[in-house]
């Protein structure tokens, strides 16, 4: 039986693989609205502490990370730091428009491609990895309501690895930056960070505040709160039993928002629907579903039909921007002191 599991997940990953090249065909990038022009920069960062953990090797985890920054900045200006984290098969440049964007106004926008968490991701001399096929198989079998158990020790697991990657992003750059590395390290202000991610990634993002206190506002693209879930007791999950300690932006499509209060790792989602500091906002953009928040939407519109149970989004365009500038609108809030 397991060798003709293997080979399903062989099969279906190369199905979406396929999907992907075929109905992801070059697409013309939002226009930015800020002033500024867009660099971009490829990294790939090294954690010696840490074992790569889809490995038997022994090697040490490496973490690939692209950069969105103000190009044409004056001499010693610097700007806010952001990091992204991509959903659960998702790729560094999912949210490239949101990234533009941000950087055009003035941040320096890191994305993460987790190793075998993306679909692909590419590292700095162009080695490309592809999902892990026992990840894959784990997204595939979570079930919080058939099995809380089960789907408990998948969010620690994914939980561990995305915040550890987060983390060996934030302290490389602040470390670069502080240690007067030229190119985008030279513009990042290491005294203002957010950070944000879309599904399993804004998850990660939603943890970070609990493990740093560097970390100054968190922006999340339709994600559960899974690292506050400590436990599983008479089969309900346990939650820890502490105020968000930053301001926080939960943007929901039509996937999630009806189902907020049925949906059990959404508990404290739907919680703060009701009962919320003025710095936890919930943000309901209706008219898309869940893949209509990443730039999917505009690199193949059939597939994002597909994936969101067939139902059009009637202007993806439209919908990008209205999330794109929620994010910028919150993130100047809380790292620039400004209101628009």
């Amino acid at each position: 039986m397991q060798k003709f599991r293997w080979l399903g997940f062989i099969i279906l990953l190369t199905l979406v693989t396929i999907l992907l090249v075929v109905f992801s065909p070059p697409h013309p990038l939002l226009t930015v609205t800020g002033t500024y022009t867009i660099g971009t920069s490829r990294y790939t960062y090294t954690d010696n502490q840490r074992a790569e953990p889809y490995s038997h090797k022994g090697s040490s985890r490496q973490v690939n990370v692209v950069c969105w920054y103000p190009e044409n900045a004056g001499i010693g200006k610097t700007f806010p730091l952001v990091v992204f984290s991509h959903g659960g098969l998702g790729t560094e440049n999912s949210n490239e428009s949101l990234y533009r964007e941000l950087a055009s106004h003035g941040y320096v926008v890191c994305s993460i491609g987790h190793p075998h968490h993306a679909l692909w991701t590419k590292s700095e001399g162009g080695r490309v990895t592809i999902v892990n096929l026992e990840y894959f198989g784990e997204l595939q079998r979570e079930n919080a309501e058939a099995d809380k158990q089960q789907s408990y020790r998948y969010y620690h697991k994914w939980m561990e690895i995305r915040t550890a990657d987060i983390n060996l992003v934030v302290d490389t750059i602040l470390a670069k930056a502080a240690g007067g590395a030229s190119g985008v390290y030279a513009l990042i202000d290491g005294t203002k960070i957010g950070v944000m991610g879309h599904s399993l990634g804004g998850s990660a993002a939603l943890a970070m505040p609990r493990q740093r206190d560097d970390m100054d506002v968190v922006i999340a693209l339709e994600s559960p709160f899974l690292y506050d879930i400590v436990g599983v007791e008479d089969n309900r999950f346990v939650w820890l039993n502490e105020e968000y300690p930053v301001p926080v932006l939960n943007i929901y499509s039509d996937s999630s928002w009806g189902h907020l209060s049925e949906w059990p790792q959404y508990a404290r989602n739907a919680a703060l629907l009701t009962d919320a500091p003025q710095t936890a906002v919930s943000l309901y953009l209706p008219g898309a579903g869940h893949f209509s928040l990443t730039d999917l939407a505009l690199a193949s519109p059939l597939l994002v039909r597909a994936l969101e149970g067939g139902k059009p989004n009637p202007d993806p365009v439209g919908y990008l921007q209205s999330v794109n500038r929620a994010c910028l609108e919150f993130f100047d809030r809380y790292l620039k002191n400004q209101t628009w």
